[in-house]
């Protein structure tokens, strides 16, 4: 089966997997995760991300407070966070490496990619923000699952309000 508007899902994909790079080398990650999928997702122009983040009552903008907030947690618990380190952490989202050529994602990634690229084409409808916020908010584990709890956000109310924003109800 294939994507209904592949021209504009090409570029839809384009926009994410470029973006979602780009917030990966911004926290000085070599390789994009959901959660970054997710941060991509939000600045997508359909707003159907967003959109659906604000059905849940929650703040699109703070996702990326809260992974931050839940990988210095994650740290924190096995000894890990110096001054030094959190100074690197800045040096290195002032002054991101710069992207390699071919893309590769997380496993996990991968597979939320694929989850909302599939549902986009049983839906006959276009792929947007919603799809991945969708397909991330289903994983169980993880940094986006816990950023979107560190967020007050119920990760299946949020597919939920994802797929509603898809089918425009």
């Amino acid at each position: 089966m294939r994507l209904p508007r592949p021209m504009q899902d090409v570029k839809t994909m384009n926009a994410l997997l470029n973006g979602a790079e780009k917030h990966a080398l911004e926290a000085g990650e070599n390789v994009p995760g959901p959660e970054h999928l997710l941060l991509s997702a939000l600045a997508l122009p359909d707003g159907s991300a967003r959109r659906a983040f604000q059905r849940v009552g929650a703040d699109p903008d703070g996702l990326r407070a809260a992974i931050d907030r839940v990988h210095a947690e994650a740290l924190a618990m096995i000894g890990v966070r110096s001054a030094h380190e959190r100074e690197m952490d800045e040096a290195i989202r002032a002054n991101p490496p710069k992207a390699r050529g071919v893309m590769k994602t997380t496993a996990t990634a991968q597979e939320a990619f694929q989850v909302a690229t599939k549902q986009a084409k049983a839906d006959r409808s276009a792929l947007m923000g919603a799809h991945f916020v969708a397909a991330v908010a289903d994983l169980k584990e993880g940094t986006a699952p816990r950023a979107l709890r560190a967020m007050g956000i119920d990760p299946s109310a949020l597919a939920h309000a994802a797929r509603q924003e898809i089918h425009g109800g």
